[in-house]
């Protein structure tokens, strides 16, 4: 069992799009196992590639007991609105109301090549959502505006080292 250390914000591989997964091979599939145990701590729904520093399109989620994961997801049909807090492991100790569709269907493959359909909706859409966000360089806080963007981020500054 292999928990990875969590990246946290102003490491740049947090801010750069990961490549796609080209070789569904050995190294794949033991970065997926790290992704699994690290997902299964204790208050974790998500962890991306790049937040254990492996800068490729690969995430595994841990939602209402169920744990898996997708590589090189596609989100589509985004359908209704919902509004939740929502905090990152990257960003420890915030959490603000962020927007998400309350459906999406993601489309990917798993560790050995084979296609996944996965429809989520409520709290798995948003994991969906916030990791794939993570797989483009986006973190949730980008997501935020006005007023509470600049609360997140004068929060961000305070609790963070540089």
């Amino acid at each position: 069992m292999t928990v990875r250390p969590i990246r946290l914000y102003g490491d740049p591989v947090l801010r750069t799009p990961a490549d796609p997964v080209a070789d569904f091979d050995a190294a794949l599939r033991e970065i997926v196992r790290d992704l699994k145990d690290t997902v299964r701590e204790p208050g974790r729904a998500g962890v991306a590639g790049p937040q254990i520093g492996v800068s490729l399109r690969v995430f595994s989620y841990n939602v209402a007991g169920q744990v898996g994961h997708l590589v090189n997801p596609v989100l589509s049909d985004h359908e209704g609105e919902q509004q939740d807090d929502e905090g990152c492991l990257s960003l420890p100790g915030l959490g603000y109301a962020t927007k998400r569709a309350m459906s999406v269907t993601a489309r990917g493959f798993d560790q050995h090549g084979e296609p996944v359909v996965i429809h989520g909706t409520g709290f798995l859409a948003r994991a969906l959502q916030h990791e794939t966000d993570h797989l483009d360089g986006r973190l949730y806080i980008d997501t935020l505006t006005g007023d509470v963007r600049r609360q997140a981020l004068r929060e961000l500054r305070r609790v963070v080292p540089r």
